[in-house]
């Protein structure tokens, strides 16, 4: 009975990191990026991370920039990007180096 809620719970796990970790392929091409007006840095150990088009159902809508602390010493900010592939284009999450 143990060994059968484990192996269910396994299958579950699994079954919720593949489809987080699954592609979605948009076929509509992202629109230019909006030029953004930065406010003032609040330190001098802030970074901006630049606004992006993300994909909501059937439409792009703009996420704004913003100032935000590295997690940690030397960490820099990949930016967020639409990468094309053959059949569309697929959304990379931004992320700390």
């Amino acid at each position: 009975m143990v060994l059968k809620r484990l192996i269910g719970l396994v299958f579950a796990g699994a079954l919720v990191f593949s489809a987080w970790g699954a592609e979605i392929v948009v076929r509509v091409r992202p629109p230019i990026s909006i030029h953004e007006t930065r406010g003032p840095r609040p330190s001098r150990d802030h970074v901006w991370i630049s606004g992006y088009h993300r994909y909501d159902n059937n439409a792009y809508a703009w996420t704004p920039g913003r100032w935000e602390q590295p997690p940690r010493a030397h960490a820099h900010w990949v930016a967020h990007r639409w990468v094309h592939r053959r059949d569309g284009y697929v959304f990379v999450e931004g992320h700390w180096q």
